[in-house]
């Protein structure tokens, strides 16, 4: 069947407007969403993450995972953007499987990377979780919600949209893309997300230091690799987070 993703929650959206409506709002280009699901996020005006999330089509319904954590918010801001559209947005009781290997029917692909495998919506639970998903994540820096991406803090370039085919640069306008875009075209990215080497272990969020400077700061953690989020210019040579000593191949 799938792992049950018990930290995902699954909003409905309907309406003869819902395509129109999203295409306005996120990201990605949500144009054709059918058998196939697409990775996107919602930005403040000012280009700041506020929330990634899943998109798919079926029977009549765009069906939009998110997580938890943000879901309620998720939901008051998507009905604060409806105005007059022909749109209704509510949750569901769905539950998100997800798994490695060959996928069950109605299983989609995971648009960010190969190594996630397949992610299904159902009204059967699912098993017990047993992939070391954050292993996956740490090995392709795949940035997860309230980890890695911050609300009203993270910029999506910096945390790799672009390789995890999260934005559409051509799509046309959406909230935030005047700022996205300006970072795409006219500015070097100067910090970001990245996978380094760590040697022993320090809680996330955790400054790192090169020399007497702040460096960048410390996330998920896996098997002597972790994700950072770093300043480029300063992560030269050897680095540390607490007890920790860190190495960037940059």
């Amino acid at each position: 069947m799938g792992e049950h993703a018990d930290d995902r929650t699954v909003l409905k959206i309907t309406g003869g407007d819902r395509i129109h409506f999203l295409q306005g709002l996120v990201t990605s280009d949500v144009s054709a969403l059918e058998d196939r699901l697409v990775y996107a996020a919602l930005l403040t005006p000012q280009g700041k993450y506020l929330a990634d999330f899943l998109l798919t089509e079926q029977n009549d319904a765009v069906l939009l995972d998110v997580k938890s954590d943000l879901a309620d918010a998720l939901l008051r801001r998507l009905k604060m953007y409806k105005l007059r559209a022909d749109v209704a947005i509510e949750k569901t009781e769905l539950n998100v499987q997800r798994g490695l290997g060959d996928p069950p029917d109605g299983a989609l692909p995971d648009p960010r990377h190969p190594a996630l495998g397949w992610r299904r919506y159902t009204t059967q639970e699912g098993d017990a979780p047993q992939v070391d998903w954050d292993a996956i994540r740490v090995e392709h820096c795949i940035p997860e919600t309230g980890i890695e991406l911050i609300p009203e803090d993270s910029f999506i370039l910096e945390a790799g949209f672009d390789r995890l085919n999260g934005v559409n640069h051509r799509k046309g306008c959406y909230v935030g893309q005047e700022v996205t875009a300006r970072m795409k075209h006219k500015t070097e990215l100067r910090k970001g997300l990245v996978t380094v080497e760590i040697g022993g272990a320090a809680p996330p969020g955790t400054d790192i230091f090169a020399g007497e400077k702040v460096a960048g700061t410390l996330f998920t953690q896996s098997g002597g690799r972790a994700i950072a989020y770093l300043r480029f210019d300063r992560a030269k040579g050897p680095m540390h987070a607490g007890e920790a000593t860190i190495h960037w191949n940059g």
